[in-house]
């Protein structure tokens, strides 16, 4: 078993979210993976997917907007053209690597709806996996909508993400812990804040109980905001919820904040970003975790092509630089 010191373990946190750079969520399933390749008229494969993953990964210059980088499991266990596997390329081109850990949500009984996150069985041996191939990070997503989210179902994901962090520093290994509250439907802002209030009260609740070091993890949430489906406000309104609600629930010793793009806009996440980033109250760093937000117009722009890599890697950039530079301000 790998272990670390629970100052390694928070100098890593601290290096995934300060500085002004961001996490790059690289880690859909092969299922939804696939789906985006054959949306952008790519046959989807083994092969694509490494391909794509591989264009994100070496894009020219990406560390100095992105500390890390979240893979799913085929690609954790994919080389380069060049040979080398993607976690060590990924150290090489000063990227932390890291591993999505859960195996996805199925309904929770008794619950109206309400879903709960699988994969705790067999985790702490795939952890000493990861970790033997050079994992730095995990990461662990519990999903709540705010038309189902239940007390009963914040508890159980949030025992649920609390024992997946224990046993992530228990393998040396930092976890980022994601309860995301959806942003999908006509939901107002005050139904957003209530329903993030009540799943960060539960995962706090059970990651202190759980004798989890608050200093080596990644808090990863979503922007408290209306439903896409409703009347948006302005980032700043958007700002001072999150805040709001964050400085309730979240102690100031957890390492950093990296926020989730959750379908928002690039620019909508990055001008919530910026606000949060800009009020000096807060006692944590900010920055992003953004997949879509990201990668999407990447993705569009490659289409599958080895001549649009180097202009798909460009759009990439851009957009990791946007949202570097609203970390930042």
């Amino acid at each position: 078993m790998t272990t670390l010191s629970a100052t390694a373990l928070a100098d890593i946190a601290r290096q995934l979210t300060s500085g002004g750079r961001g996490i790059l969520a690289a880690d859909e399933s092969i299922k939804t993976m696939s789906s985006r390749l054959e949306q952008e008229g790519i046959a989807a494969s083994a092969t694509a997917r490494r391909d794509y993953r591989a264009l994100l990964l070496t894009a020219a210059d990406l560390s100095q907007c992105i500390s890390g980088i979240i893979l799913c499991d085929e690609t954790f266990g994919q080389d380069l053209a060049d040979g080398r596997p993607f976690p060590i390329a990924a150290r090489e081109l000063g990227i932390l690597p890291g591993i999505k850990v859960d195996t996805g949500t199925s309904p929770l009984p008794g619950q109206g709806g309400a879903l709960i996150t699988e994969g705790l069985d067999g985790l702490g041996a795939r952890l000493a996996s990861y970790a033997q191939r050079g994992a730095a990070f995990a990461k662990w997503r519990a999903v709540f909508d705010v038309h189902t989210i239940t007390p009963y179902s914040a508890r159980a994901n949030g025992q649920a993400l609390a024992r997946y962090a224990a046993l992530c520093q228990q393998h040396g290994i930092v976890p980022i812990v994601e309860p995301e509250v959806l942003c999908t439907g006509d939901h107002d802002l005050a139904a957003s804040a209530a329903a993030t209030s009540l799943a960060l009260g539960a995962v706090f609740e059970a990651l202190v109980d759980a004798g989890v070091q608050l200093s080596g993890i990644v808090l990863k949430p979503n922007f408290v905001t209306p439903g896409l489906d409703a009347t948006p406000v302005p980032a700043a309104e958007v700002a001072a919820a999150t805040f709001a609600v964050l400085n309730e629930h979240v102690p100031a010793e957890v390492a950093g904040i990296a926020f989730l793009s959750g379908g928002h806009p690039t620019a909508n996440v990055c001008a919530f970003l910026s606000a949060l980033a800009a009020d000096d109250r807060r006692p944590w760093p900010v920055t992003f975790s953004f997949g879509r937000a990201l990668v999407s117009a990447a993705l569009h722009t490659w289409a599958g092509s080895p001549a649009e890599v180097t202009a798909a890697q460009g759009v990439l950039l851009d957009n990791c630089a946007a949202a570097a530079q609203a970390a930042a301000e």
